[in-house]
């Protein structure tokens, strides 16, 4: 299994599969032919579909700037992966060489034909967490050693690092007002929402305006093309920072703290990177909000002080809940029902892991079976359901005009 630091990625919104994937694959692909005076990439399936909304066209042109750059939306289908696209780079018009790409979610890209440039290498021997918990039961250790031992003392560092990003995403989303980009008129709400907490009411109300308020904050950020850390993935990435930055206020954790917890979160969704997917596009939603969800519940496990089997149980609970979730963005972007679906799951995740606490004994599904199951649902869900817009809240809203 990779490196939980590649569940992480710090970058401009909206989307980690449709703009920060294409961006990197830009960026590599160029210094891989710098004898090229110009470009041209053409975008399949999802890409294709959604990549308008997305701003696909406009990183891939930003990212080969100065020089000139041709995107095509080609209506074919790519059976491989949903996310396709083919890099060229020309000369005097004429073909130098291309290279095919699959933007599998999360940031993540796969070459066709040979390793992805800077790919990093396997960081951990076990590959589920039914390895991982065993290693750690047998040796008596806690998950946050099990990162440790496998990824070096450094890690925390980084998560640190991390952990700034998601700040600053969540006071700067706090302090906007106004439209989001797109053309659908949406008002940024995380600021209202915040502004106008309502402390004489009951507790938990309270705690729904605070949680939600980070989420929408983050999302909010992402939908307007700002600085966002992918969780797993651009479309999710206000679910864990917005539960984590409210507990540490509740609890008043250490920043190491919290980095703990994330380290802990990177693990689940790291599993499902490797043994499911993050790409909407290619199992829908649930693997999208739904991996977050888990995430952040194994956070929250983490933070309470739970056992391994614990911390597990929040995390399968807290995606079996999401599973069949379709993607369907309303015009493509990553505004509806993109942002409220993130403040949804950041209360489910708080809701997922008290339930671990008093049901944990009575479990009867793994966490790695809610991710096997979760894939084989995704790909089976009908292709308009998968981030192309063709279906659901996108195909019915449409027809209103």
């Amino acid at each position: 299994m990779r490196s939980i630091r590649d569940i992480y990625k710090a970058g401009r919104g909206p989307s980690s599969s449709h703009t920060m994937g294409p961006a990197r694959a830009a960026a590599l692909f160029r210094e891989e032919t710098p004898e090229a005076d110009a470009y041209r990439a053409v975008l399949y399936g999802s890409l294709s579909k959604t990549g308008k909304g997305h701003g696909t066209d406009r990183i891939l042109t930003e990212t080969f700037a100065p020089l000139p750059a041709e995107v095509v939306f080609s209506q074919e289908t790519v059976e491989q992966h949903p996310n396709t696209l083919d890099l060229t780079a020309l000369r005097g018009g004429r073909e130098l060489c291309t290279q095919r790409v699959y933007s599998v979610g999360g940031g993540d890209l796969e070459w066709e034909g040979r390793p992805a440039p800077g790919q990093e290498q396997e960081t951990y021997f076990e590959n589920s967490f039914a390895e991982i918990k065993e290693f750690c039961e047998f040796r008596y250790i806690s998950l946050t050693d099990y990162v440790e031992l496998n990824e070096g003392a450094g890690i925390w560092e980084d998560l640190l690092e991390i952990w700034s990003v998601m700040q600053r995403s969540i006071q700067e989303g706090l302090a906007a007002s106004g439209e989001l980009p797109g053309g659908l008129r949406i008002e940024r709400k995380a600021k209202s929402i915040h502004d106008h907490i309502l402390v004489n009411k009951h507790p938990e109300i309270i705690e729904c305006q605070r949680v939600c308020s980070y989420a929408y904050a983050v999302s909010e950020q992402n939908a307007g093309n700002g600085l966002v850390v992918t969780a797993p993935t651009c479309g999710s990435c206000g679910v864990l920072p917005a539960v984590l930055y409210y507990f540490q206020d509740k609890r008043g954790l250490s920043d190491l703290d919290v980095a703990h917890a994330l380290g802990v979160a990177g693990l689940f969704g790291t599993l499902a990177k490797r043994n499911a997917s993050v790409s909407g596009a290619e199992c829908g939603c649930q693997a999208e909000i739904g991996v977050a969800c888990a995430m952040a519940a194994a956070a929250l496990g983490q933070i309470f002080g739970y056992s391994v089997k614990r911390i597990e149980y929040a995390a399968e609970v807290a995606l079996e809940h999401h599973l069949g979730l379709t993607c369907d963005p309303i015009c493509g972007l990553v505004q509806i029902p993109c942002i409220e679906r993130n403040a949804v799951a950041a209360m489910r995740a708080i809701n997922s892991a008290n339930l671990a606490y008093f049901l944990a004994e009575t479990r009867r599904i793994s966490y790695d079976m809610v991710l096997k199951t979760m894939y084989e649902t995704g790909i089976h869900l009908n292709r308009g359901y998968r981030e192309t817009s063709e279906g659901g809240l996108a195909r019915l809203y449409s027809r209103r005009g």
